[in-house]
């Protein structure tokens, strides 16, 4: 990862099926250094854990705020909003929320979405290929929902099993 001597507090990742995971983030309206601690701690949390993203809902934070890395690039996705899509692709995704758990399904191929920074300011970043794919995987998290959303019913009922089987029931 690119910013592996980030330190900061890590948080505990809420995982499938806790509640919280489906709540939907309030926009932020304040720029400032707890902002600035959060998004720290995202980044500090992900790379605990060998994450690509991290939504601040994942962590029982409901901001609008979410973290990703890959191929040697930080985004700081604030407030982001999708603009367009083009595209598509089939890909396996895991989540950390879902440890130990993949499935394949459709995304977008291209996106172009606006977030803003720590500062408040705002950044148009168009991405392709897998980080279109976790910019797509986190901003859903923001609305309240999880990549298992995307799969039917029988697939859904799988993942939960397979959940149950790993942790014993605990989650």
């Amino acid at each position: 990862m690119a910013n592996e001597n980030i330190t900061g507090k890590v948080f505990k990742i809420l995982k499938y099926p806790n509640p919280e995971l489906k709540k939907i983030a309030e926009p932020v309206e304040k720029f400032d250094d707890e902002l600035a601690e959060l998004v720290k701690n995202l980044f500090a949390t992900m790379h605990a854990n060998d994450g690509v993203g991290l939504a601040a809902t994942q962590v029982g934070i409901e901001k609008r705020v979410a973290v990703v890395e890959y191929k040697e690039n930080s985004y700081v996705l604030i407030n982001p909003r999708l603009i367009s899509t083009e595209g598509e692709q089939e890909g396996e995704e895991g989540c950390l929320s879902f440890p130990g758990i993949y499935a394949k399904f459709k995304r977008p191929m291209k996106v172009k979405i606006e977030a803003q920074d720590v500062n408040g300011n705002k950044n148009i970043y168009e991405a392709e290929g897998y980080t279109a794919r976790a910019f797509v995987h986190e901003m859903d998290h923001l609305d309240g929902k999880v990549f298992i959303d995307y799969l039917s019913n029988f697939k859904q009922g799988a993942i939960k099993k397979k959940l149950i089987k790993n942790t014993g029931g605990h989650f």
